[in-house]
């Protein structure tokens, strides 16, 4: 039920304005760092690469607006978008970050395993994965909530569980070290890292079945599955100084 307006209260004395929401999507493909872009097909920007996202409709949560932009503009089907992981990134509201009117922007980061090519839609003309380490301008002050996703995820990989949601349901522990080694843009020591992982409780979890092989030449990997914890204690800290 709508609770009344309270008496007094004029809503026409306030300036409108537009809430829209953007979405920061990261994979691992090939080793490296991937950024979902969108192809701008309307003005402003049109022509430029952006952000998925679009403005929130009236009947609408910010949350459910993301899903349904990120399916529209992407081409991701509506068994794909419910399951991918959103996380809250932050609001921006730079009075002139939007040439068409004062636009209030939610942000939130993705973390998903490798997808399919995704295709346009929407107000998008293409859209593609873009390796995040060479990316041009992008429109609006998407360059900026960018950063500001990738500053996120890398820190969440240290405290939390969060790396698994890069990994397929099944995963090897080297494919979890490369996620790590892909967004921290550091080499880690395998050994010390297998230790770590294991001695956690509840990070990851052993698969029964046989071992896959990974494409080394080393022997066939064991399988595991995200573990029931959602924070690592201890966390798992990158090391300084030891760049790929």
């Amino acid at each position: 039920m709508n609770a009344a307006v309270p008496r007094g209260y004029d809503p026409h004395a306030f300036e409108p304005f537009a809430v829209t929401v953007d979405l920061a999507v990261f994979t691992v493909r090939e080793s490296r760092l991937h950024v979902l872009l969108v192809e701008r097909g309307e003005d402003p920007y049109k022509g430029h690469w952006a952000l998925p996202g679009g403005f929130v409709l009236p009947s609408e949560s910010a949350g459910t607006a993301a899903r349904r932009e990120l399916a529209e503009e992407t081409g991701l089907t509506e068994d794909t978008v419910p399951s991918l992981h959103l996380e809250q990134l932050g609001t921006y509201s730079e009075p002139d970050r939007d040439p068409r009117m004062r636009v209030v922007s939610v942000a939130y980061a993705a973390l998903v395993p490798d997808l399919p090519e995704p295709r346009g839609g929407g107000d998008a003309a293409s859209a593609q994965w873009w390796d995040a380490g060479r990316l041009g301008t992008l429109a609006f002050d998407h360059d900026l909530i960018l950063a500001d996703a990738r500053a996120r995820i890398g820190a969440k990989l240290e405290y939390t569980c969060l790396a698994t949601a890069f990994c397929p349901p099944e995963f090897t522990l080297g494919e979890l070290q490369q996620v790590y080694e892909t967004v921290w843009g550091v080499e880690l020591d395998r050994p010390n890292f297998r230790r770590k992982v294991l001695a956690t409780p509840g990070f990851v979890q052993a698969v029964e079945g046989p071992p896959r092989r990974t494409g080394g030449r080393g022997k066939p990997a064991a399988l595991h599955r995200a573990g029931a914890a959602t924070a690592l204690h201890p966390p798992l800290l990158r090391p300084e100084g030891r760049s790929t």
